[in-house]
């Protein structure tokens, strides 16, 4: 006899869906603007704090040479070099794929960005962006959670989706989200596949009239989409043809333009912890880099018609020093670079006040500061493209009085 706690069962689901009630939440209104948006939201997270000056390179300062000896990424023009972007700023020579869309103005930057709390613990800093409450630990839900209220109602399982094994602190709270797993993970059998299994459920949860039932059903549902949606990648993967590294932007992209109306979605990465050996034009940084600017260029590409109605925001819980430590690495910083992408965005342009590198520029004489604070520019997103009311933002982003100065970062 098979023993398995219910309860847990669906809770570990790889299709898990967040359903606990959180009473500190107030309800948020759907205003008929929502009801008619279709716009799309993909929010990329890379996690241990990516070093924004060796991705968006300030080569004309002559500092930036100075404070970086062995890992500096030479300037446009020289072997190996920087991608020139705007005659001051370089773009890392491992995101070349990118350069399209920066030429096309649906790339931008925005500098000297983050989050404002001054931790420099990966934690700390990854849970205030989740949370979207930096300096407090006691929020119970996050962001991406909060939003899902304010999205377009529809009778998708898969409305707002997580790509990853298990629901990531941005998605957590008492709205339903969806977990997918990609690249060759999407091809192990999950606990729900196997007959028995899915047999004993299947009597126990779909004619009880109850929440769990809904949730069983709701997960089986979203399964089935998933497997028919990225059906052709499972076939390659069968018949030996291997997933490419950035096959992430295709079956993101598969997802999206499918018609089960995924309207939001998150997906991070690791790996950008470079204390050590962090390289400069090649080596650990630029093979990430690479990789991930390949993926973003093929999620473009192939969203095709849905790229003019897509946002896709790459953020990371704080910078990294502006000198190089001694290991030819760089440690934790503060400001950073958030990255946006998209047919929406008004780009070809870098956003943000850049003072420079001399030490009266720098957070506490060793970092780039925040100058923007990360909710100004998911907000303004969240506001103008998602459609999201100013209501809803204050329930987004509770206690948080945003500028009345807006950047132009949409069209």
């Amino acid at each position: 006899m098979i023993k398995i706690h219910r309860r847990q069962f669906i809770k570990d689901l790889t299709l898990a869906t967040a359903f606990l009630a959180c009473p500190a939440l107030k309800a948020v209104s759907i205003t008929e603007d929502n009801n008619n948006n279709e716009n799309k939201l993909l929010v990329i997270f890379l996690r241990g704090a990516i070093d924004g000056l060796n991705i968006v390179t300030p080569y004309g300062e002559k500092r930036y040479y100075e404070m970086r000896p062995t890992i500096a990424i030479p300037s446009p023009k020289n072997e190996n070099g920087l991608i020139d972007l705007d005659s001051y700023f370089g773009l890392n020579p491992g995101l070349d794929k990118l350069m399209p869309l920066w030429n096309d103005k649906s790339l931008a930057f925005v500098y000297s960005s983050g989050s404002p709390d001054p931790t420099r613990s990966h934690f700390d800093a990854q849970d205030y962006m989740e949370s979207g409450t930096p300096g407090v630990k006691s929020t119970n839900s996050g962001w991406m959670n909060r939003l899902i209220s304010a999205l377009p109602k529809n009778n998708s399982p898969i409305n707002t989706v997580n790509f990853g094994p298990t629901m990531p602190r941005i998605l957590d709270g008492p709205n339903k989200a969806t977990n997918v797993s990609l690249g060759k993970a999407l091809l192990k059998p999950q606990v729900y596949d196997r007959p028995i299994i899915n047999k004993y459920f299947s009597q126990m949860y779909v004619n009880a009239n109850n929440e769990m039932s809904e949730n069983y059903t709701q997960a089986m549902k979203a399964h089935k989409i998933v497997m028919d949606e990225l059906k052709q990648d499972m076939i390659e993967a069968d018949n030996g043809a291997p997933l490419p590294d950035q096959s992430f932007g295709r079956q993101i992209a598969q997802l999206f333009t499918g018609k089960n109306n995924v309207t939001s979605a998150f997906i991070s990465f690791g790996g950008f912890d470079t204390h050590v050996n962090q390289g400069s034009s090649k080596g650990q940084l630029y093979n990430h880099v690479k990789n991930l600017g390949n993926g973003l260029a093929d999620l473009a590409t192939n969203l095709g018609d849905i790229y003019k109605q897509t946002v896709i925001i790459v953020i990371s819980e704080f910078g990294r020093t502006a000198h190089e430590n001694g290991n030819a690495g760089t440690d934790h910083g503060h400001g950073n670079v958030i990255w946006l992408i998209g047919g929406p965005i008004q780009g070809g342009k870098v956003f943000g006040k850049f003072g420079g590198l001399s030490p009266n520029e720098l957070y506490e004489n060793r970092d780039l500061p925040v100058h923007t604070d990360f909710r100004d520019v998911i907000g303004l997103i969240l506001n103008e493209h998602m459609k999201a009311s100013q209501k809803d933002l204050s329930d987004i982003f509770p206690q948080y009085n945003f500028p009345k100065a807006k950047l132009k970062i949409l069209g």
